[in-house]
């Protein structure tokens, strides 16, 4: 009598157990993202304590919006220091494409991304899906740390542009983009989504003063 029982339950919850794994599985891959600006940064200004604190900042906050299944990079590069070479911000993000939380594609590949891409305050948004306050907004936090340059390589020279390797929140400067493609100037650098000017200092008030409020550009790497 008990296997006819167990048997009779299995029967009946087959569909149940089939409806909640085949929910589980679209709801890990549901999530198009692949591409997001940081709605927060960590707070203490450029001091992201250092790439693999930058990574983990990207990756907190892709799984809070539902897509920690992948493998995410900060775009930042760093600069040779201690006898380490210097790292690349294009170099660490993977092949692209790249899409944000409303399935929209940034670029297709790394050239795109560095050449003619569709990065724009409407498609540059949040890992929440909302759009980053820009240059004509009240409140300004179009500045986004990249320590780049234009091709997305580490800055050339020995100055450093990256705040200590992102490990700095007070003296020094740090390269930053434009999500919104908009500056001072209609020009090449005011259109610069990851190198437009230096910031005014690495603490999160200096990033503040010029438009910035930390955050960051981050891609799934797979």
């Amino acid at each position: 009598m008990n296997e006819k029982i167990r048997t009779a339950f299995l029967i009946l919850a087959a569909p149940l157990i089939a409806s909640c794994t085949t929910d589980s599985t679209q709801s890990s891959s549901a999530n198009p993202m692949t591409f997001f600006v940081t709605s927060v940064g960590t707070g203490k200004g450029a001091d992201l304590g250092g790439v693999s604190g930058a990574d983990r900042h990207c990756q907190a906050l892709a799984q809070a919006a539902g897509a920690g299944n992948r493998t995410w990079r900060a775009y930042v590069s760093t600069s040779a220091a201690a006898g380490a070479p210097a790292v690349n911000a294009r170099d660490r993000i993977g092949q692209g494409p790249w899409r944000n939380a409303k399935g929209v594609v940034i670029a297709r590949d790394v050239n795109e991304l560095h050449s003619n891409n569709n990065i724009n305050q409407q498609t540059a948004l949040t890992e929440k899906g909302e759009i980053v306050p820009g240059s004509k907004n009240q409140v300004n936090t179009h500045d986004i740390l990249t320590g780049s340059s234009p091709d997305g390589r580490a800055v050339a020279g020995d100055k450093d542009m990256t705040c200590g390797n992102w490990t700095r929140s007070g003296e020094g400067a740090a390269i930053v983009g434009h999500h919104d493609r908009l500056g001072l100037r209609d020009d090449e650098p005011s259109r610069s989504w990851n190198s437009s000017h230096p910031s005014r200092g690495c603490s999160q008030e200096n990033l503040r003063a010029s438009g910035g409020a930390g955050l960051l550009y981050c891609f799934a790497a797979n």
